[in-house]
């Protein structure tokens, strides 16, 4: 009985009662410490640079005399150095470069044809030199091509998403 008279002692109580409560506050100010900078609603902030992209800006003017006035129709090349690729336009030896995907990408085949082996996936600008063809299989035509900077990446590709480079 006097085991519980102690520990019901009114002091004892006030000292329990005391040192928990230290101990809450000294938990709060710690997690209040580490929570860092936060926002409305205890959200926390980013630190955020945003860096406008570049923009294509055209400093060239048209003029009457830019355009062929005889019979003959010479194709003018786009401000990217880029012409439309016709089937007459590209020619072994030439620099082409993968336009027209959409981002999607050219299939590289093993062979002409929709039923050769795809190879590998030309990625959207990326660049080739013709080393074959033309070849006239399934309905289009079809040119094999080398990558510039790695000669095993090699394969057969519809021309129709290939742009001619005047000056690589």
């Amino acid at each position: 009985m006097r085991i519980f008279k102690n520990i019901f002692d009114p002091w004892t109580m006030a000292g329990m009662l005391i040192v928990a409560f230290s101990l809450l506050v000294a938990t709060l100010l710690i997690l209040l410490g580490l929570r860092g900078n936060t926002g409305e609603f205890g959200i926390p902030t980013a630190a955020l640079t945003v860096i406008a992209a570049p923009t294509l800006t055209s400093t060239s003017l048209v003029t009457d005399n830019q355009f062929p006035t005889s019979g003959t129709t010479t194709p003018i090349p786009q401000e990217d150095g880029l012409l439309p690729a016709e089937d007459d336009q590209i020619a072994v030896g030439m620099i082409v470069q993968v336009s027209g995907t959409g981002g999607d990408g050219l299939r590289f085949r093993d062979a002409p044809g929709l039923d050769g082996k795809v190879k590998f996936l030309g990625l959207e600008a990326e660049v080739f030199q013709v080393v074959d063809g033309p070849q006239d299989v399934s309905g289009f035509t079809w040119w094999y091509l080398a990558a510039l900077y790695d000669e095993s990446i090699q394969g057969w590709a519809v021309g129709n998403y290939l742009k001619v480079i005047q000056n690589p």
